[in-house]
């Protein structure tokens, strides 16, 4: 009796390229068949759009229009370069139903340049103000249906300053070790999405650099 060949791996391996150089590919925009406003209100839009994505599919989306966001990772590293301290802000969240800890961030005015906008939230909720700004990452907040993007800054050489928050926002401030808040990250104790990004990136690209010099 003819004993059966064994399958080989790359039968039994699902047909998903892996793809050591990806090419990022954007595409889009879909075209918009027809598109009503569910709500308006100061924050954002909630549109209701029946589309043809590029791939042809015909859907409907409920998407929430904002227009964009800044978020500031504050950075005192007067005390220790090897562990410097980062601004946090402790802010009671309803959405969440709880208190969440968050580095500071706000929404871009309309036609605001965005390190403007940076600039300003930084001021008006914490009362710092920075000598020294840098560009990090931007990215999407939850792009199922949300079209918020966050751009986020680093923000060194900090001076302190009088706070000028609005009405409905109330804050509690503190620095907090950068070795802490990892810590806390890796415990899951950190639950603002801007503040994982903002944190574990600034921590890679001084893991980064270190490596370099080395």
């Amino acid at each position: 009796m003819a004993k059966k060949k064994k399958k080989s791996a790359k039968q039994d391996a699902p047909g998903v390229p892996v793809l050591k150089k990806l090419k990022i590919r954007e595409g889009g925009p879909a075209k918009v068949l027809s598109s009503k406003v569910s709500y308006s209100g100061p924050l954002f839009r909630v549109l209701t759009d029946e589309i043809q994505e590029p791939n042809g599919k015909k859907v409907r989306r409920d998407v929430i229009r904002h227009g964009g966001s800044a978020v500031i990772l504050a950075i005192d590293r007067s005390k220790s370069k090897k562990d410097p301290l980062v601004l946090i802000e402790r802010q009671f969240r309803h959405a969440a139903q709880h208190y969440l800890y968050e580095v500071p961030a706000g929404k871009m005015e309309q036609g605001e340049d965005q390190l403007a906008s940076a600039k300003r939230e930084l001021m008006e909720e914490t009362g710092y103000a920075a000598r020294k700004w840098t560009k990090l990452v931007r990215y999407f907040a939850s792009p199922g249906f949300l079209g918020e993007w966050m751009q986020v800054f680093l923000a060194e050489d900090l001076t302190a300053g009088k706070a000028q928050p609005e009405e409905d926002e109330s804050f509690e401030l503190q620095f907090v070790p950068l070795s802490e808040l990892l810590r806390l990250i890796d415990a899951g104790e950190i639950q603002d999405g801007k503040t994982l990004i903002s944190v574990m990136y600034y921590a890679r690209m001084r893991q980064g650099k270190k490596k370099k010099k080395k």
